[in-house]
């Protein structure tokens, strides 16, 4: 179990509120305004917030206002005057009236994403870069406080990356030779991101973003992939494979077993070990599954999910419900 001073840590930071050192005097003293800084434009940053795992937008804006250097925070609350927040003004308490706590006895809370990957630091201490898409989305996160990358904001992060800083791609095959290895590489290639194609484990490039390709059976064992198998608080992903990778199940909010799928069903999922770059998985139950999932890899389909599963003529968010 870890330890209680760590959860807090993760749960405040996703939530938007800085990292202080865990004593009531630390607290106190770190939990001060986000303020407005001076300095550089944020550019063409995006603004979206949504509930229930992205399936009602509560507010986008492609093009929100901007004066100088904003903050995740001061982003927000500049182009929203229904926040309202706690704690001196690190903490986001509601937006549009949609406010933390509980929920159909659950718990419910805000938290944020910058280029699809979730807070590792608090709202008012994480600037907005040009080109950065910032997502707020309210839910339960009774299954886990930590769902550590997601991928609604494709194409981020292969953009743009994290901090203002790109990051190299590089696509895993488990068949390199394979149609759908192929079909990921153009769709990156398609944005103007230059993907390298190697094998699984092959690629040692520190601080690279890896695309996992190939059945489920196939990449499980690899890292980042491992981290969905361990389960939804683990992984942050509201689905599961059997022992063998020939089943898929979906999950709902509450980790409860939906519909569970076979022959032909996809996964497109993103994870993230500590400050490791974000590991996508597209994988599949078999060959089929995977080339959904490959040709789903465009924004249309991605738009605003947290993850996908893909049967032949549909797609279905997870968490079940969610997106």
């Amino acid at each position: 179990m870890r330890p209680l001073w760590e959860l807090l840590r993760t749960q405040l930071a996703a939530r938007g509120l800085p990292l202080p050192v865990l004593t009531p005097v630390a607290v106190a003293l770190t939990l001060g305004g986000c303020g407005l800084g001076a300095g550089r434009t944020s550019g063409s940053a995006q603004l979206l917030v949504t509930r229930d795992f992205g399936a009602v937008v509560v507010r986008q804006l492609d093009r929100p206002a901007a004066k100088g250097e904003e903050t995740v925070m001061s982003l927000l609350i500049r182009n929203d005057p229904s926040v309202t927040t706690r704690f001196g003004g690190g903490f986001v308490q509601s937006i549009d009236g949609i406010s933390g706590g509980q929920q159909a006895g659950q718990p419910v809370d805000w938290f944020y994403y910058v280029n699809g990957i979730q807070a590792t630091k608090g709202a008012a201490s994480t600037k907005v870069h040009a080109g950065d898409r910032i997502w707020w989305d309210h839910h339960d996160w009774s299954q886990t406080e930590q769902i550590p990358a997601v991928v609604g904001s494709y194409p981020e992060p292969f953009l743009h990356g994290t901090e203002g800083k790109r990051l190299p791609v590089r696509v895993e095959c488990a068949e390199a030779g394979a149609g759908a290895c192929r079909t990921v590489a153009e769709r990156l290639g398609s944005l103007g991101v230059p993907a390298g194609i190697s094998g699984l484990g092959t690629s040692g490039e520190p601080g690279a973003l890896h695309v996992l390709v190939g059945r489920w059976s196939g990449i499980r064992r690899q890292q980042g992939a491992r981290l969905i198998d361990e389960g939804t608080r683990a992984g942050g992903v509201y689905a599961r494979f059997s022992p063998d990778g020939s089943r898929l199940t979906l999950l709902d909010a509450r980790g409860r077993p939906g519909r569970e799928l076979a022959g032909g069903a996809g996964l497109i999922a993103a994870t993230r070990h500590g400050e490791d770059a974000p590991v996508w998985v597209v994988t599949g139950t078999d060959a089929g599954g995977v080339e959904l999932a490959a040709r789903a890899l465009e924004g249309s389909v991605l738009h605003n999910r947290f993850a996908i599963v893909l049967v032949q003529g549909g797609v279905l968010p997870v968490p079940v419900g969610g997106g």
